[in-house]
């Protein structure tokens, strides 16, 4: 019996040398691109860019290159060019084709391991997988290599090369061309953002000292460009849109950027850069602000690193034993008070890391994080010793510095003595839940959801209309109060902010627990108007400022109510858009009929009605009577209308909130939401033809 349970059970789980799937070639990246380039949705597609700039960025970091062209082409089409040593095209010894189809089709090749002897001695892309990888999530993918006096292609579909390496041509110039484009099987949805590459082609430019990038938007331009047969598509007698970005000042150009819509509260900026050894070195600049936030910015071999790693830790170490010591020394810091803390040396300041190393690890394919232990004490080593320096030289800045984190510091105290006096009474630990909240009957986060609505009537409506066992309802009052320059303490006094911390219930500041939420959809439902704009920026503004974590992990919404409601004879129909608006009763009748501020049910039909009918529909000749309701505010509508419109799940259409660009995204708070009137100004005149206006 026991033999036969056995092998019963050994036929049924059965697991040998047959179940082992091998994956040839580039196949492991098609199968799961996510481990390559992290996401196949648009930060992914976006990251194809970076892999192959970074390869000619390798090239200009090496002294062999100083101009880069980005280039995006009709059809989805992205093209790369440079004019460094060109990707050699000569047989390599091992794999016994040219050392093109080598790189462009094997992982892991690359002239990035070799030691001394190797292509490159500091280099971004470390792994050797960024041009085999984009090769292999290509549809169409071309190389063209300008080298010693020849033009050598090959073309690839899918990570597959179509024909060997051929020299089609001669040349005086020297570089490598690559033109690619993503396979849509890969990705749902291709659409490179021109600004955004320009954005992160800037960056660049300011890490990389004498290199000039070139981002070029050809995209519209059908039938006008042959690809392979130009160098420079700048130099085409075409009304291309460029931008060009070249920065000799580097890291020191680069916060002065940054801080370009800020008030400086010391005059010079820090700047230092050090070579380490030979092929090392550390760059590092900074300057406070008259703000709370902290912008800090890090690189490692010109890579962004938004996590951090050892090269921000022993930044921050340095800098907060470095103002304790100086501070002390100098009488600036009272006896009586306490030390810096690192939270209390980071606000208001600006600064950016940058180290290039021989030897690097990063965790993750996708870079986000250095984890090389000798970065730690390079930084720490090179920064300590100039920025002591920087304040010894100059006395007013170093005390403008001290008093700025002197006041931090209090400011942190005042803040952690009212939010104790919040957690003595319980509130931030969920025991004691706002009177206007209207919580869900479900305690599983992940199933509940919270409706941040603007108004006492918007709430009455959908606390009326909600599904009550999962949907939350918090009705803020009026507006908030607008938290760009204001310390915790501060807010804790406002009765709508603590209302909306002490319902997320993942506390705040220090003691932040995102592990605590309690719901896992928090949704933003303002009304259409300037008014619900503002309000929903306020709200942004302070998850942004304090609750990041939740921007990050995916937490935030923005419901996206109808703006019309559109009746044709006995049907109902809403619009989100004008767009939609006319679709729904169609072109020819947009200019005849007028919006009105509701819509009147229509009377009970009468038999002569119903003869009436019948015989317009015979006819064919009369059409169903359309009337339109433009919605100003949630209020207007209903229990029913707002729940099928806005709040059921099954219909309803949600925006969730994510941060693409950080740099940019913490530029565009400070211009809307602080103090610099002038910025705002300015940033309003710029945008104002982008705006919708509703009159």
């Amino acid at each position: 019996m026991a033999k036969e349970i056995l092998g019963k059970k050994a036929k049924k789980d059965s697991y040998g040398a047959d179940a082992i799937q091998i994956l040839e070639g580039l196949e492991p990246v098609r199968k799961r691109p996510g481990m390559y380039i992290g996401t196949t949705g648009l930060d992914g597609l976006h990251h194809l860019i970076t892999e192959i700039f970074d390869n000619s960025r390798d090239e200009a970091m090496g002294g062999f290159a100083n101009d880069i062209e980005v280039t995006l082409l009709p059809g989805n089409r992205i093209r790369v060019s440079d004019n460094g040593r060109g990707i050699p095209v000569d047989i390599h010894k091992q794999t016994k084709v040219s050392a093109l189809e080598t790189i462009m089709t094997t992982l892991h090749a690359g002239g990035k391991f070799g030691g001394e002897d190797g292509g490159y001695k500091v280099s971004g892309g470390l792994h050797g997988v960024g041009a085999s990888v984009v090769n292999a999530l290509s549809i169409y993918c071309k190389v063209i290599v300008h080298k010693e006096g020849g033009v050598y292609m090959q073309e690839y579909s899918q990570g597959k090369k179509k024909a060997l390496v051929k020299k089609v041509g001669t040349t005086k110039k020297n570089g490598t061309i690559v033109v690619f484009e993503p396979d849509p099987a890969i990705f749902p949805i291709i659409e490179f953002n021109p600004k955004r590459i320009m954005d992160h082609m800037r960056q660049q430019a300011y890490l990389v000292k004498g290199l000039r990038i070139t981002v070029n938007d050809a995209s519209k331009y059908e039938g006008k460009i042959k690809e392979d047969d130009v160098f420079k598509i700048s130099e085409l007698e075409l009304e291309i849109p460029s931008m060009s970005f070249y920065f000799e000042g580097g890291l020191l150009s680069l916060v002065k950027f940054m801080n370009s819509t800020q008030k400086p509260i010391h005059k010079n900026v820090f700047y230092i850069e050090k070579k380490t050894n030979e092929w090392e070195s550390v760059e590092i600049s900074l300057q406070y602000v008259d703000d709370i936030t902290c912008r800090l910015s890090a690189f490692a071999n010109n890579i962004n690193t938004p996590e951090g790693g050892t090269h921000v830790t022993g930044f921050k170490t340095a800098l907060t034993r470095i103002l304790n010591s100086y501070g002390r020394k100098n009488n600036l810091i009272k006896e009586s008070e306490d030390n810096f803390t690192g939270e209390d040396v980071l606000e208001g300041l600006t600064a950016v890391v940058s180290i290039k190393l021989r030897e690097i690890q990063f965790e993750g394919q996708t870079k986000g994080k250095l984890g090389t232990v000798e970065a730690q004490g390079s930084v720490n080593t090179v920064f300590s010793e100039a920025f002591t320096y920087f304040l010894e030289e100059n006395p007013d800045d170093a005390k403008a510095i001290i008093n700025k984190v002197v006041l931090a510091l209090k400011a942190r105290k005042a803040a952690k003595a009212a939010k104790d006096s919040v957690l003595r009474k319980g509130a931030l630990e969920g025991m004691t839940l706002p009177g206007k909240l209207a919580d869900c009957q479900s305690k599983s986060a992940e199933d509940s959801e919270l409706f941040i609505v603007e108004g006492d009537s918007a709430g009455g409506t959908a606390k009326t209309g909600r599904d009550r066992r999962t949907q939350a309802i918090l009705p803020l009052r009026g507006k908030i109060l607008n938290i760009e320059r204001a310390r915790l303490d501060r807010m804790l006094e406002s009765e709508q902010i603590k209302n909306l911390v002490i319902a997320l219930g993942t506390a705040i500041g220090d003691t932040f627990d995102i592990t605590k939420l309690r719901y896992h959809k928090i949704i933003i439902a303002t009304d259409a108007d300037v008014d619900g704009a503002h309000i929903r920026t306020l709200i942004l503004t302070l998850l942004y400022r304090f609750f990041k974590p939740l921007i990050d992990g995916g937490f935030i919404y923005i419901a996206q109510p109808p703006l019309y409601k559109i009746k044709k004879g006995k049907e109902v129909f809403y619009a989100y858009s004008d767009e939609d608006k006319v679709k729904i009763i169609g072109k020819e009748n947009v200019d005849d009929i007028a919006e009105v501020d509701e819509v009147a049910d229509e009377p009970e039909e009468t038999e002569e009605d119903e003869v009436e009918e019948k015989t317009t529909k015979k006819d064919e000749k009369k059409k169903a009577k359309i009337s339109i309701q433009r919605y100003k505010g949630l209020g207007e509508m209903n229990s029913d209308e707002l729940w099928e419109t806005t709040m059921d799940p099954a219909r309803r259409i949600l925006k969730q909130v994510a941060v693409q660009d950080i740099g940019a995204a913490d530029k565009v708070f400070d211009i809307l939401m602080g103090t610099d009137v002038p910025a705002r100004k300015s940033f309003i005149q710029s945008n104002a033809t982008k705006a919708t206006i509703d009159i």
